[in-house]
């Protein structure tokens, strides 16, 4: 890794973007004529390594969250990997040169909602310049210090998709004993709370569902069983579980899978009681926690086996995403 010590920051980057909604392989171009960001006293610039893509991304492109958006142009992406080129006045937690990671296009918040209530807000106008850029500028708090074991592609894969994870199993008051049905088990949110229920959690017992070919990925990660969804129906297994996270949109479903006063957590589509629903607020303090079990490796990232794009395959990414078949997460990288 080159150092970053002496870097001359450029005043205009490359980056990714779109002027209209629509197919993000349609609207998506590269611009080279991208003002960098200028950071407030509490940001850092990252030059950004490493960054993934996500569903949310796709769905903000095709404009889902249109009401609650920041207005185009938008630079997509959330989670990012990178190294800090600059400090603003008011930041102490990090120095030039550090590697961070970090999901980061939560909108930028008045000082008194720092402190306050900042649950929900990662769609509530979020930022124009996501981290399909070569610079961006994050808040401190967004970002935790790289572990030490991990690559730039592996740490820019985990953000977003393992504080969801975590903030869903927590939010349905998650304890050690309990047991949990997770739908989507090989996904990227799906990966991780597999492996977090077990080894941070301490589930008495995961069962996860997935396709055929992706069955021994969930045992490989802690499941103690895995269903076939396309032999098995779930919602009819005589086991019912304390939690079921639906990381695909079943809530119907999960519902009957659930045990009396059990919960249902959900990230996609609508809900019906006793399941709720949660957008993620990011928190670079989850992400600290957790740091110590993925440098002892009880929890690893999983990146599709054809999930790394370099920066100019973005389109070819965004094309893979959207067929659904994602195994884990896809990260872009190289960025220059």
């Amino acid at each position: 890794m080159a150092s970053y010590s002496n870097v001359t920051i450029p005043s205009k980057i490359k980056a990714w973007l779109y002027a209209e909604h629509g197919n993000p392989v349609n609207v998506l171009t590269l611009d080279s004529d991208v003002r960098v960001p200028e950071i407030k006293e509490d940001q850092v610039l990252v030059k950004v390594v490493a960054a993934a893509l996500n569903p949310v991304d796709a769905k903000r492109a095709l404009g889902f969250f249109r009401d609650a958006d920041s207005s185009p142009p938008i630079v997509p992406g959330y989670d990012v990997a990178g190294v800090v080129v600059k400090v603003g006045d008011q930041v102490k937690k990090f120095k030039i040169g550090d590697e961070v990671y970090g999901a980061v296009n939560e909108k930028s918040l008045d000082q008194d909602e720092v402190y306050g209530d900042i649950n929900d807000k990662s769609l509530d106008r979020p930022k124009q310049h996501g981290t399909m850029a070569e610079y961006n500028a994050v808040e401190d708090r967004l970002l935790a210090l790289k572990p030490k074991n991990l690559s730039f592609v592996e740490a820019a894969s985990l953000p977003a998709a393992i504080e969801t994870a975590y903030e869903g199993l927590e939010r349905t008051r998650f304890s050690s004993g309990k047991s949990i049905l997770v739908l989507g088990g090989a996904g990227g949110v799906g990966s991780l709370v597999i492996q977090l229920a077990k080894e941070v959690f301490g589930a008495s017992r995961v069962a996860a569902t997935s396709s055929t070919g992706k069955l021994d990925l969930l045992k490989s990660l802690g499941a103690d069983s895995a269903i076939d969804y396309t032999k098995e129906n779930f919602e009819d297994l005589s086991e019912k579980f304390d939690v079921v996270y639906d990381a695909v949109g079943q809530t119907e479903s999960a519902i009957r899978a659930v045990k009396e006063g059990g919960s249902v957590v959900t990230v996609v589509g609508g809900v019906n009681p006793p399941a709720f629903k949660f957008f993620l607020a990011s928190k670079g303090s989850i992400l600290e926690k957790l740091n110590p079990f993925i440098e002892s490796q009880k929890i690893k990232p999983v990146i599709d086996p054809r999930g790394t794009f370099s920066f100019s395959r973005v389109l070819e990414a965004f094309s893979y995403l959207g067929t659904g078949r994602v195994t884990g997460e896809i990260v872009i990288h190289s960025i220059p």
